[in-house]
C-alpha cells in the first residue's frame, strides 16, 4: 500500500494551508501574473513541505517519496496550474540531483535555503533551440582556475523572474553531448545573470516565466552538483521525479473539473431538460472520470518502484504522456458541456483548459515521451528495447 495512516496528518495540514493561504488569493495572482513566491514558500518550509523527502542533515524530513508524491496530488486543488507548478519546481525539478548528488558545501548553500524556503530556485535546462533536446544546448561554463565562466541563455524558466539561484545545465567540455555536461548551482544576484524578460504566457498565468543571460558569468566550481560531465546523467534522472510530479498533480486538478461540470450541467438547461441529462455527457463524464483513475493506478504504481530503488523511466514516461494527452481531453470535453461560459476567462474550466495543455510541453514534450518508450521497446531503427 503507498500511502498509510502516516500520511493523513501531513495530507490534512496540506489540504487546511491551500484552503485557508492559496485557494482566496488565486484568482488575484492570476490577474497580476504573479504570486508572492517567496512568503509562501517560507510558510510551506515552515511547515516542512519543501524538503519532505530531502536529507535531515540539510533541513528535509527524510520521508520516503510517497510523501511527496501526497504532496504533488493535494496541490492539484490548487485552483490553477501556476502556483503548484511553481512549487513542484522548488522540490521535484531544481532540487532532487542537488539532493543526491551534491557535496555537502553545496547543499549546504543552496538546498538547505531552498527546503526552508528562504530561497527560490529555479532550473535552467531548455534554451530557444534547446527545448526537449537536451542533449543541443549551447550554454557553456569554462573552467577558469576555482571558477566556471558561463555563458549563454535559458528560456522559459519557471520562477525565473524571482529565483534566488538556478540550477543550470551548461556545457563544461567539448566532448561527446552526453558526456560534457554539468549541473551548476549559480545565484541569480552573480554579476553577469540577466532577468531578460518575463515571459507572457497562454496559460500558468500566476507563474512567473523568465528568459535568462548569462554574460561571463563567474561562479567556484564548487557548486557544480556531482561529477564534471555527468550533468545529462544527473538531469535524466532528475526528469523522473519531475515528470510523475507533473503527472500526479493534474490528478485533482482533472476530478475538481470534472465535479464543477457536472454541478454545472445539472443547473443548466436547454431544450427542456438540464444538460447533463442528455446521455453523451454524463455518459462522457464518466469515462473521464475512469480515465484519471487508471492514470492515478499508474502513477503509484511508479511511485511505488521508485522508492524500492527501480528505475521508472518507463512508467514515469507513460505517466507524463498520458497525462498530457488526458488533460487536453478533458479539460476540452468539460469546456464544451458549459456552452459560452466555457469559454469565459472567469471561470475555472476555461483556466483548466489553458493551463493543461503545457504538460504536454514542459518537461519533454509528447513526441519525446513517445520516442523514449519506442526506444525502450526496440521499434526504432537500431534499437532492440527493454520494455
Amino acid at each position: 500500500m503507498l500511502f498509510t495512516a502516516d500520511h493523513d496528518e501531513p495530507r490534512r495540514i496540506l489540504q487546511k494551508f491551500i484552503a485557508a493561504e492559496i485557494n482566496p488569493f488565486v484568482d488575484e495572482w492570476e490577474e497580476v501574473g504573479q504570486f508572492p513566491s517567496h512568503d509562501l514558500f517560507k510558510k510551506l518550509g515552515d511547515l516542512g513541505f519543501l524538503g519532505l523527502n530531502k536529507p535531515v542533515e540539510f533541513g528535509g524530513q527524510g520521508l520516503d517519496y510517497s510523501y511527496a508524491l501526497m504532496m504533488a496530488e493535494e496541490l492539484g486543488a490548487i485552483h490553477c496550474g501556476g502556483v503548484p507548478m511553481a512549487i513542484g519546481v522548488q522540490t521535484d525539478m531544481a532540487t532532487p540531483a542537488l539532493a543526491r548528488f551534491g557535496s555537502d558545501e553545496v547543499r549546504r548553500e543552496f538546498l538547505a535555503p531552498a527546503i526552508a524556503g528562504d530561497a527560490v530556485a529555479c532550473i535552467g535546462v531548455s534554451e530557444p533551440g534547446a527545448g526537449s533536446d537536451v542533449a543541443s544546448i549551447k550554454t557553456n561554463a569554462r573552467s577558469d582556475g576555482d571558477d566556471y565562466v558561463i555563458n549563454g541563455g535559458k528560456m522559459w524558466i519557471t520562477n525565473g523572474v524571482k529565483a534566488d539561484w538556478i540550477c543550470l545545465l551548461a556545457n563544461t567540455s567539448d566532448g561527446q553531448v552526453h558526456r560534457n555536461k554539468s549541473l551548476i548551482c549559480v545565484p541569480m544576484k552573480s554579476k553577469g545573470v540577466e532577468v531578460a524578460r518575463k515571459l507572457d504566457k497562454m496559460g500558468m498565468r500566476s507563474s512567473d516565466t523568465a528568459q535568462i543571460f548569462f554574460d561571463n558569468v563567474r561562479v567556484p566550481r564548487r557548486n557544480r552538483i556531482g561529477e564534471e560531465g555527468m550533468g545529462f546523467t544527473y538531469q535524466m534522472v532528475q526528469f523522473q521525479e519531475e515528470r510523475l510530479w507533473g503527472a500526479a498533480a493534474c490528478l485533482k486538478a482533472h476530478e475538481y473539473i470534472i465535479a464543477e461540470t457536472i454541478e454545472y450541467t445539472r443547473n443548466r438547461k436547454a431544450f427542456g431538460k438540464t444538460i447533463l441529462d442528455n446521455q453523451i455527457v454524463h455518459f462522457k463524464l464518466a469515462e473521464m472520470q475512469t480515465e484519471v483513475e487508471m492514470l492515478r493506478a499508474l502513477i503509484y504504481r511508479a511511485a511505488e518502484a521508485l522508492i524500492a530503488g527501480e528505475d521508472v523511466t518507463r512508467l514515469a514516461t507513460m505517466a507524463k504522456l498520458k497525462a498530457g494527452r488526458l488533460g487536453r481531453e478533458l479539460t476540452d470535453a468539460c469546456l464544451q458541456f458549459w456552452g459560452g461560459m466555457g469559454f469565459m476567462n472567469e471561470t475555472h474550466v476555461s483556466r483548466a483548459y489553458r493551463d493543461s495543455r503545457l504538460t504536454s510541453i514542459g518537461g519533454g514534450a509528447d513526441e519525446v515521451m513517445l520516442t523514449v518508450l519506442c526506444k525502450m521497446m526496440g521499434t526504432l531503427p537500431g534499437t532492440k528495447g527493454n520494455a
